[in-house]
């Protein structure tokens, strides 16, 4: 984090001159100002949240969690603050590290358990925190605290939770053009605001906030400042939250959209022909430049990439381009940079949180001596040798005749061992047409593997009415539910999406029939059969699934399994056999995307500790540039007919349940040279990678990450031999790969202790073998990586 982040001298106004709350006696006694910190007065402590970190560097090690609360102090008992500025002035926003709270820390943490809209009616005192924020670059944890009066905060700086981006984060910009360190809530640790969103949830399921938002403590802090003082909410950048701001401050930022009328119309008499973006930043222009002149500097090109995000607002992209802001710009060097920050928030983005306590799964250093070495365990494998050469038969799709050869005339029950047929698909794939729609209902779970054909008959004829009685639950019920603000806001998420999923693909192309909505915003433009038959599916699993709903990504899981099957009731219980194994990537807690991105992290330290360092080095060992690809399993990366070969490879879990990370993992060995030779940065690294989209060639990716996966399976065998450790009843890694039960991760649980090699006791460290070599400390994610069995949200 730059040091020009942190205010050296940040000194409060005068206090005012009396309390806005009445208090006891006994109270008044130790009641103080802020400016008081000698006499070891207090003040008093009316709201406070748990589980704030400040984030000094991009390293977890380093986060320093605190508390974020809202004081009062006491001023002289000459006036009583009855206008919304004295009231404010009264009022600090304080960040403190919980190891500076002292004897103080358990009142701070009462305070954050009571559970009330209003502030305690009891007072609770506490020492005043400090009124500056000392100069950043020495060792002392309480160096980052800080209080600022609530009169003198302009803006904040505010971006919840969301896919990407773990712990929502809020910055508090001074008046005085400070800007304090950037606060991040890891609500996952806070008891707090894991009970709200439980009591929402059971109240009246609803466990977002406002606007829709996943409810966070970031909507705590709103909520307190929004009880003593306006915040009014920019509507061109949704993220800048003003407080008490000016009439100067609505036009510069924004918070009501400026009107823009007909084409030749004029915006104001004074004004005609003129852009009006382009008027309204004439006339804002030396306000505006002020404010710009204060805010912390970025560099150009993070500042020059940013705004060309498809993710800046139109509005500011189209005023970038006006030949007059160009001319600013060249004249005000800042006020791009000041934009960049404004609309994409890339002070906090240069964090790059990592989610999970780091742990060394091999030391670089201790890695890449050991490749080098005689051991020959990291040696790269022929891709074409050994355990991925296999005759050209096996490598053929598999043809419904051949499929219907292996289940027995009699009983329609399969004749063959379920891992022949898994290791058949997983290396050959199916044939399209009607071998896929029959197999891919096995592989998804619909028909048990041990089932007969009269079973298999009558499971459907059931799940057929189960999908009928589930769609009527909404069906029959719409009046009612289109009164349903959640229930509207999921039909239209639902509708929205499906109309932009696929549209290349025949069966999704093209509006052959009316619209059956005329409310709908594509009543216009009409529909087709087949995306109508994917609405009511994606309606009826938010009907199914009540407590995940529906959540954007999932239509383009539903997409290939519909065009496939072509059977609404077939393909709805398909799709929820995909999602028993998808659902984690849509948790709104991200816990699911986390922990493969850990899995990802680790997989790639042990076994390329060389591309690892590097990456490293270019801040990118988040991960985050495989985000897209593993949340919906490289469905934008492969072209449509690879992607149904991939799947249903991966489907299989012949090899392991997350063999999706070695497809990862062969895409980086496979353009390892470039990333190592010309990737420097982490926004380098994410647009390669995301650059790669339709490119990649599936045949090749299949063959290298299952070598990968062979490599892999050596290298824990050899750690288990090199350590000693063979767990109670189990001679090889072989038979714990094949072990069934929770696996670790996610789904953990006391079984898998047996599983982590000793790592439990020797966390983020290499152990010593028998002989006194360098053995790698295995993971618990990386032994889950050795199990076939799916790994289920909790």
């Amino acid at each position: 984090m730059s040091s020009s982040r942190f205010p050296r001298n940040f000194t409060p106004p005068a206090s005012p001159t009396a309390s806005y709350y009445d208090i006891s006696d006994d109270d008044e006694n130790g009641y103080s100002t802020i400016t008081n910190t000698s006499t070891g007065r207090s003040v008093k402590l009316l709201y406070s949240k748990s589980k704030v970190y400040v984030h000094p560097t991009p390293s977890k090690i380093d986060n320093i969690p605190g508390f974020v609360a809202l004081v009062q102090q006491k001023p002289p008992p000459s006036d009583v603050p009855s206008t919304p500025p004295a009231v404010a002035a009264t009022l600090l926003l304080a960040w403190l590290p919980e190891s500076a709270l002292g004897d103080a820390y358990d009142t701070y943490v009462k305070v954050d358990l009571i559970d009330a809209e209003a502030p305690p009616r009891q007072s609770y005192l506490v020492p005043p925190p400090p009124a500056t924020v000392y100069a950043p670059g020495t060792s002392c944890v309480g160096n980052y605290a800080f209080a600022v009066p609530v009169s003198q905060i302009y803006s904040l700086l505010i971006r919840p939770p969301n896919f990407g981006w773990w712990w929502g984060s809020v910055i508090i910009n001074t008046r005085a053009g400070d800007s304090f360190p950037a606060l991040f809530f890891h609500d996952s640790e806070c008891a707090s605001t894991i009970a709200q969103s439980k009591k929402r949830a059971k109240a009246n399921f609803d466990p977002f906030g406002e606007g829709g938002a996943l409810y966070w403590g970031g909507d705590e802090v709103l909520r307190w400042l929004r009880r003593y003082v306006r915040v009014e909410k920019s509507e061109v950048e949704p993220s800048v939250y003003l407080v008490e701001p000016s009439q100067e401050d609505l036009l510069s930022f924004g918070s009501k959209p400026v009107t823009v009328g007909r084409a030749g119309e004029s915006s104001t008499s004074g004004g005609a022909g003129m852009d009006p973006f382009t008027k309204m930043f004439k006339e804002a222009r030396w306000g505006f430049l002020e404010k710009i002149s204060r805010v912390t500097r970025f560099t150009r090109r993070t500042a020059e990439d940013i705004l060309d995000s498809p993710k800046v607002p139109l509005q500011v992209r189209r005023l970038l381009k006006n030949p007059d802001v160009v001319s600013l710009q060249d004249e005000f060097d800042s006020a791009r940079l000041y934009l960049a920050r404004w609309a994409m928030g890339i002070a906090e983005q240069s964090e790059k949180e990592r989610q999970q306590d780091h742990q060394v799964v091999w030391a670089n250093r201790d890695a890449l001596e050991l490749e080098d070495s005689a051991v020959g365990e990291f040696e790269i494998l022929d891709l074409e040798s050994g355990s991925t050469k296999l005759d050209s038969e096996k490598r053929k799709p598999v043809s419904l005749e051949e499929w219907n050869r292996w289940f027995d005339p009699k009983t329609g029950k399969l004749a063959i061992a379920t891992n022949e047929v898994k290791e058949r698909i997983f290396h050959g794939g199916v044939e399209p047409g009607a071998a896929r729609k029959e197999i891919w209902l096995w592989l998804l779970e619909v028909y048990p593997w041990d089932s007969t054909r009269d079973e298999r008959i009558a499971l459907m004829n059931s799940k057929r009415d189960e999908y009928v009685r589930l769609k009527g639950r909404w069906w029959d019920d719409l009046d009612r539910r289109n009164n349903d603000e959640y229930w509207r806001d999921q039909k239209n998420r639902i509708e929205k999406d499906v109309h932009r999923t696929d549209r290349g693909v025949p069966i999704f192309a093209g509006e052959d029939i009316p619209h059956p909505d005329p409310g709908s915003p594509f009543a216009e433009t009409g529909t087709n059969a087949h995306l109508e038959q994917m609405k009511d599916m994606l309606l009826t699993y938010n009907e199914y699934n009540t407590d995940l709903g529906y959540v954007q990504g999932m239509s383009d899981l539903l997409a290939p399994i519909y065009a496939v099957l072509q059977d609404d009731a077939a393909a709805f219980w398909a799709f929820v056999g995909f999602m028993e194994r998808m659902e984690r990537n849509f948790l709104r807690d991200q816990t699911g995307m986390r922990a493969q991105l850990v899995a990802l992290d680790h997989l790639v330290q042990l076994m390329d500790p060389k591309l690892y360092a590097h990456l490293e080095s270019a801040d990118s060992t988040n991960f985050f540039f495989f985000f897209r690809m593993l949340l919906v399993w490289y469905k934008r990366e492969f072209k449509w007919d690879d992607v149904l070969r991939l799947w249903e490879t991966m489907w299989t879990n012949f090899l392991s349940s997350q063999f999706h990370l070695f497809i990862a993992l062969a895409i980086l060995e496979r353009h390892r040279d470039v990333i190592m030779d010309h990737l420097k940065q982490f926004d380098e690294v994410l647009k390669y990678i995301n650059e790669l989209s339709t490119t990649i060639e599936l045949s090749s990716t299949r063959v290298r990450a299952e070598a990968l996966f062979y490599k892999f399976q050596r290298v824990i065998e050899a750690a288990d031999r090199k350590s000693g450790f063979v767990p109670p009843g189990e001679g090889s890694c072989e038979m714990r790969k094949r072990r069934t039960g929770s696996i670790c991760g996610e789904s953990s649980s006391s079984s898998c202790a047996e599983l982590t090699s000793g790592a439990a006791s020797n966390k983020g460290k290499n152990v010593q073998g028998r002989n006194g070599e360098i053995v790698p400390n295995v993971s618990p994610e990386l032994w889950a990586l050795l199990n076939r069995d799916i790994v289920r949200a909790k």
